[in-house]
């Protein structure tokens, strides 16, 4: 009897973790704080040449 509950179950063990891996997790990747600094100093400078540029056409 246990040998046959110790197969089941790591039958149960392999068919979960393939489970697993098919279903990708919805949770966004993780950014460094470094990744966040640059992506934020490059977002100012392309809003900054956005302004310069709608200047220039209004006068």
């Amino acid at each position: 009897m246990n040998r046959k509950k110790k197969i089941i179950q790591t039958l149960k063990k392999k068919d979960k973790k393939q489970k697993a891996k098919m279903h990708k997790s919805s949770k966004p990747r993780y950014i460094s704080k470094a990744e966040r600094e640059k992506m934020a100093q490059q977002e100012e400078v392309q809003t900054e040449a956005g302004e310069s540029a709608q200047t220039d056409n209004e006068e």
